[in-house]
C-alpha cells in the first residue's frame, strides 16, 4: 500500500463528499494519509486534526495524521495567540509535523523578511515539539533567491535539531535535493512529475537514492496524467507512484513498499498497511 504524504482535506472542494474520497482511496491501495492544518489561515490550522479524529477508526478508511503550520502567505495575518496555538497542535498526538512552512516569493501579499520571521519562528516551535516540518518553496520565475534563503534558514536553524521533514511537492533543481538530504530530509513528488514539461524532475527522481522518497498528491491540486485539470483526491497518489517508479525502472509495488517505510521512519509511526 501507499502513504499520501501531502493532502489539503480539509479544502472547500471535498464539502460533503470526503467519506466518499476516503473510500475510494482505501480501494486505490491507500494506506494513510497526512491531512495539511494550514487551511485558508491561522485561524483554521485545527480543521485536519478535526478531520483525522472524525475518520480515523471507521470501517474501510486509511488512517489518518495531521499537521499544523502557518502558510508562507499567512505570515503577516500570524498573532501571537496563533503561535500559541501551533505549538498546542504539535503537541497533540495526532499532529505527527509542522507544516507546510517555509517560502514563497512566487505569489506577492506577504513580504519576503516577514515570512522569514515566520518560517524562522515555526521552526523554533516545531524544534521544542520535536516535530519534522514540512517545506513550501516557490521562488518567483527564473530566480533561486527564494531557494538560497530558505534551504539557508533551514541550514542554520533546522540542521542540527536532526528531526529532519519533508520538501513537499519538489520542483527546484538538483542542488537544493542534495543541500536537503544532507539535513535528512525526504523529497516528494506530487502529480506534476507526469506533466510532460517535468523532464528534470523525473530525472532528479532517478538520481535520488530510494530510501529518501515520497509521493503525495497535494490534493485537491495537481492532478496527475491523465487526470490533470480534475479535482485531485488521495487515491491519485498511486498513479504518481507508479509513474515515479516506472522512470526508476522499478516495480510498482517494490516502490510503494519503499516509500511507506521511508514515510514511516521519519515520522515514527506504524501505519496500518501492508507490505
Amino acid at each position: 500500500m501507499l502513504i499520501d504524504s501531502h493532502a489539503h482535506l480539509d479544502s472547500d472542494r471535498y464539502a460533503g463528499e470526503l467519506p466518499e474520497i476516503l473510500a475510494r482511496a482505501t480501494a486505490a491501495g491507500i494506506g494513510g494519509i497526512l491531512a495539511i492544518g494550514i487551511g485558508e489561515g491561522p485561524a483554521e490550522m485545527a480543521q485536519a486534526l478535526g478531520i483525522c479524529r472524525q475518520y480515523n477508526g471507521q470501517p474501510g478508511m486509511p488512517q489518518l495524521w495531521a499537521s499544523a503550520g502557518i502558510y508562507p502567505h499567512n505570515t503577516h495575518e500570524a498573532t501571537e495567540a496563533d503561535y500559541a496555538r501551533l505549538s498546542e497542535l504539535l503537541a497533540e498526538p495526532e499532529v505527527i509535523a509542522c507544516g507546510e512552512i517555509g517560502l514563497d516569493y512566487y505569489h506577492t501579499g506577504s513580504p519576503h523578511p516577514v515570512q522569514q520571521e515566520g518560517f524562522c519562528r515555526q521552526m523554533g516551535i516545531a524544534t521544542v515539539r520535536k516535530r519534522p516540518i514540512l517545506i513550501h518553496c516557490r521562488p518567483a520565475e527564473n530566480d533561486n533567491r527564494c531557494w538560497d534563503d530558505c534551504l539557508g534558514l533551514m541550514e542554520k536553524y533546522w540542521a542540527p535539531t536532526g528531526l529532519g521533514g519533508i520538501l513537499h511537492c519538489f520542483s527546484g533543481e538538483w542542488e537544493h535535493a542534495e543541500r536537503a538530504l544532507a539535513m535528512g530530509f525526504l523529497i516528494s513528488f506530487a502529480g506534476h512529475v507526469t506533466y510532460p514539461k517535468s523532464q528534470m524532475l523525473r530525472e532528479i527522481a532517478t538520481r535520488l537514492p530510494l530510501e529518501s522518497i515520497v509521493v503525495e498528491t497535494d490534493a485537491p491540486f495537481l492532478a496527475p496524467i491523465p487526470n490533470r485539470g480534475q479535482r485531485n483526491e488521495p487515491g491519485w497518489v498511486a498513479l504518481t507512484a507508479a509513474a515515479v517508479a516506472a522512470e526508476r525502472g522499478m516495480d510498482a509495488a517494490e516502490f510503494a513498499v519503499a516509500t511507506t517505510k521511508n514515510f514511516s521512519r521519519l515520522f515514527q509511526v506504524t501505519p496500518n498497511v501492508g507490505d
